[in-house]
């Protein structure tokens, strides 16, 4: 009865909420979709930990995006011994370096203060969550072996009967209590994406290839305003003005 509603239940209540409170945030709150960057506040620790973080979990995220589309691939791939090595030893590596990176990441949010000042409890929540996911990917990789090959035998199945309304758990029912922990922890993850700042990776910005390399709005008459300031406003004398001898005294440029 557990395992129905952790991965039965619980994955189709995470997808609704990620679809439906990601369109209903985008709608009415829109500008919101943001990552709330703190770089400003403090960059030196945030590219360490950024960029370890970034290619790890990529790596390890383009790692079971490929073993979900092609598991037979991945299960023939992994019938070679070296090959075998090879990729575990890969994917064990970006599970290291996204584990560095969120380390890094954490202790820099809660070691500076300014950046601490602007941390909510949901960016906690967050952080928690993924350190829990990355330390039981890491964990796994390390001590149940030739992670590859089960998740294309046992975890693929048990997605796929997901997406196909035809949920089947008989496969992951008998893996250990980390590996389900692992896959808990990532449809919770999915659910709260739209109610942190993880929602931005959905916004892909295209209207920046053809926006205007700077946009001013003016919500005044401009030419009012200009009248107005008091500063002088100096325009450059005609072409003419400007060959001919300068007078002692007149500027070069008139008001």
């Amino acid at each position: 009865m557990l395992d129905t509603l952790l991965f039965i239940i619980f994955p189709y209540i995470a997808l609704v909420l990620a679809i439906l409170v990601s369109i209903q945030r985008y709608v009415k709150k829109g500008f919101s979709y943001s990552s709330l960057s703190s770089q400003f506040l403090e960059s030196n620790k945030l590219f360490y930990g950024s960029v370890a973080w970034h290619i790890g979990i990529l790596g390890a995220l383009t790692g079971h995006l490929i073993g979900f589309l092609f598991p037979a691939g991945v299960l023939w791939f992994n019938g070679v011994p070296v090959r075998l090595y090879i990729l575990e030893s890969t994917a064990l590596l970006m599970g290291l370096l996204a584990l560095t990176g969120i380390i890094a990441l954490i202790v820099r949010r809660f070691t500076t203060p300014r950046i601490r000042v602007v941390t909510s409890p949901m960016d906690v929540v967050v952080l928690a969550l993924l350190l829990v996911l990355v330390v039981m990917g890491v964990y796994t990789a390390l001590f149940y072996r030739w992670g590859s090959s089960w998740f294309a035998a046992s975890a693929v199945p048990y997605l796929r009967s997901l997406f196909l309304l035809q949920p089947d758990i008989t496969k992951i029912t008998p893996l250990p209590w980390v590996i389900k922990t692992h896959i808990f922890c990532a449809w919770l993850m999915v659910a709260l994406i739209p109610f942190s700042r993880l929602v931005h990776m959905f916004v892909i910005p295209l209207n920046y290839l053809w926006r205007p390399y700077q946009l001013v709005i003016w919500n005044r008459d401009r030419k009012k305003v200009i009248a107005q300031s008091p500063l002088p406003v100096f325009r450059p004398v005609d072409a003419a003005a400007t060959s001919q001898q300068p007078v002692e005294g007149r500027p070069a440029f008139t008001r």
